[in-house]
């Protein structure tokens, strides 16, 4: 059975400037997008209400749903608190994945764009930070 030693004295995981700018850039395209659908939901624009129609939720959750989405926005994006705003965002995207399931709507387009948001914000923390690398390790 294999560990994976999580001491602040364990063995760097390899890291380059290449995964910085990679983890960054996904890091980015995420907190580019959560920060305007949340600020668009804040907003109340008329076009968000449509929306929320058209996936059968009740208009009156469009601002607190912008709320949460800014506060675990704020979690991804303070350093210490990036791994919670992660696994907040997955929960996040796991509403809105199994809303468009039960709407039937188009599969790579709609469905699964929560997944692959999903992937941008974890895969950008992953090559950021060596601790995440530790224990998701890819390759021994």
């Amino acid at each position: 059975m294999t560990t994976i030693d999580l001491s602040p004295n364990a063995a760097p995981v390899g890291s380059s400037r290449a995964m910085s700018i990679a983890g960054w850039a996904l890091s980015g395209i995420t907190i580019a997008f959560m920060a305007f659908d949340a600020t668009i939901k804040l907003l109340d624009l008329s076009f968000v209400s449509e929306a929320s129609q058209k996936l059968e939720l009740p208009t009156y959750l469009d601002r607190p749903i912008g709320l949460i989405e800014l506060i675990c926005l704020v979690l991804y994006i303070w350093p210490r608190t990036a791994v919670l705003g992660a696994i907040l965002f997955t929960a996040i995207f796991g509403g809105a994945i199994a809303t468009h399931l039960r709407l039937d709507d188009p599969l790579f387009s709609h469905t699964l764009f929560g997944v692959y948001l999903g992937l941008f914000a974890w895969g950008g923390l992953w090559f950021r930070r060596a601790d995440l690398r530790r224990v998701i390790p890819f390759s021994r």
